[in-house]
C-alpha cells in the first residue's frame, strides 16, 4: 500500500509530467501562456514568447518591459480593453482580440489573444484570466495583400465597365455627329415596328437628304461639308421627342427620323418645319466668317397595322418619296402615302410652317 509520502511523490511528478506536455503542446503551436489575476490587476504569468519575439531580452523582459498594454498600438488599444471588459462581464464567453504590438525596434506585429476566465464558480468568481497569444503578422499581411488585390480589382472592373459603356456608345452612335449609327437605326426601328402591330399605333418615318452637297465638299472643303452634316444633324435632333423619336445618320449627308405613334400628316409637318429650319441656317465654313446655306429634300413614309411591312421596307418607301423630290427639283417634302394626284409634283407645305414649328405632334 503506498505511503502518503510516495502519493505526494506520484502526483507532483504527474503534474509535472502535465506541465511539460502543455509547455509542448503550446510551443508547438506557437501559442504563449498568459494568466492575469483580475481581481488585483497583477499578471501572475507573463507572455514570456511573446516579448521574446518583438525582441526583447529576459532580463528586459525582467526588469524594463512590464506592462504589455504599454507596448499596443494606440489605434488596437481600446478595442482589446472593450473585449475584456466584455468578457468579464459575460457578454462574450471568451475573450478574443487582434491588435499590434510594437517590437524593440520600433515595427508593428500582429498577434492574437483567445482567453477565458476559469473559476466563475468558485470562491472567488472571476478572479483568473487565462488565455494565449500567438503572432499573426504572416496572416495579416497576406489579408492586407488580398484586401489590396480586391480594392485593385474593383477599381479595373470600374475602369471596365466605364470602357464598356464608352465602347457601347461608340458601336451605336455616329462618331461626326453624335446622332445614331445605321445599325442602332436599324434594331431601334424593328422594334419600333413590332409595336405599331402590338398596339396598332403608326409609325412614321423621314428620310433627310443635304441638297447638293458634293459641292459643298468640292467648293469649301471636307472639314466645311462636317461643319454642314452637323449643323442639318443638330437640327434633326431639335425635333426629337426624348425617350420616344429617333434619330440617325443614314450615311454620308442623309439622315432618318423615326416618329413613333405619329401619323402621315404630322410627320409631314414635321418634314415641313425641319425643311424650313435647314433652310435658314447659316453654317459658318472658316475663320474669315464665311457662312453657307444649304436646303434639303425630305421623303416621307407611314406604316400601318396589319400592312405587313417590316422597317426596311418602310425605309425603302420613304427613301423612294425622296428621290421623287430629287427629281422634282430638290428642297421640298413627298409622301409615299399621298394620293396620286392630291398634290402638284406630290409635294406637300404646311399651309403656314410656324404651326409646325414645335416639333413632331402626336396622331
Amino acid at each position: 500500500m503506498d505511503t502518503p509520502e510516495l502519493m505526494f511523490v506520484s502526483m507532483a511528478d504527474d503534474a509535472d509530467l502535465n506541465k511539460e506536455r502543455l509547455e509542448l503542446v503550446l510551443e508547438a503551436a506557437g501559442l504563449d501562456l498568459w494568466e492575469n489575476d483580475l481581481v488585483s490587476g497583477q499578471v501572475t504569468h507573463k507572455a514570456m514568447k511573446t516579448f521574446l519575439e518583438l525582441g526583447f531580452t529576459e532580463d528586459e523582459i525582467v526588469s524594463g518591459v512590464q506592462d504589455i498594454f504599454g507596448l499596443f498600438h494606440p489605434g488596437d488599444l481600446e478595442m482589446v480593453r472593450q473585449a475584456v471588459a466584455d468578457h468579464v462581464a459575460g457578454v462574450t464567453p471568451q475573450y478574443r482580440a487582434e491588435f499590434r504590438l510594437r517590437s524593440k525596434a520600433g515595427e508593428w506585429v500582429w498577434f492574437a489573444n483567445y482567453g477565458r476566465i476559469m473559476d466563475r464558480s468558485s470562491a472567488t468568481p472571476g478572479k483568473r484570466l487565462i488565455g494565449v497569444t500567438f503572432n499573426i503578422h504572416d496572416r495579416k499581411h497576406k489579408e492586407d495583400e488580398i484586401a489590396q488585390i480586391n480594392r485593385q480589382l474593383v477599381e479595373q472592373n470600374r475602369l471596365l465597365q466605364e470602357l464598356n459603356t464608352t465602347l457601347e456608345l461608340l458601336a451605336a452612335n455616329d462618331s461626326l455627329t453624335g446622332l445614331s449609327n445605321r445599325r442602332t437605326l436599324m434594331e431601334l426601328g424593328a422594334n419600333e415596328c413590332k409595336r405599331t402591330e402590338r398596339f396598332d399605333h403608326p409609325l412614321s418615318l423621314l428620310v433627310v437628304d443635304i441638297d447638293l452637297f458634293k459641292a459643298v465638299n468640292d467648293v469649301w472643303g471636307h472639314i466645311a461639308g462636317d461643319r454642314v452634316i452637323c449643323a442639318v444633324a443638330q437640327a434633326c435632333a431639335a425635333r426629337k421627342r426624348s425617350g420616344v423619336d429617333i434619330v440617325a445618320r443614314f450615311g454620308g449627308e442623309e439622315f432618318v427620323i423615326v416618329l413613333p405613334e405619329t401619323d402621315g400628316a404630322s410627320a409631314l409637318c414635321v418634314a415641313e418645319s425641319l425643311r424650313h429650319e435647314v433652310a435658314a441656317l447659316a453654317v459658318p465654313v472658316d475663320h474669315g466668317g464665311a457662312s453657307i446655306s444649304v436646303t434639303v429634300s425630305i421623303g416621307v413614309a407611314t406604316l400601318h397595322k396589319g400592312s405587313g411591312l417590316g422597317f426596311e421596307d418602310l425605309v425603302n418607301r420613304a427613301d423612294k418619296a425622296l428621290y421623287r423630290v430629287k427629281e422634282a427639283g430638290r428642297n421640298a417634302v413627298y409622301c409615299a402615302d399621298l394620293p396620286q394626284g392630291a398634290c402638284a409634283a406630290g409635294q406637300m407645305h404646311c399651309s403656314d410652317p410656324q404651326d409646325c414649328a414645335g416639333g413632331s405632334l402626336l396622331s
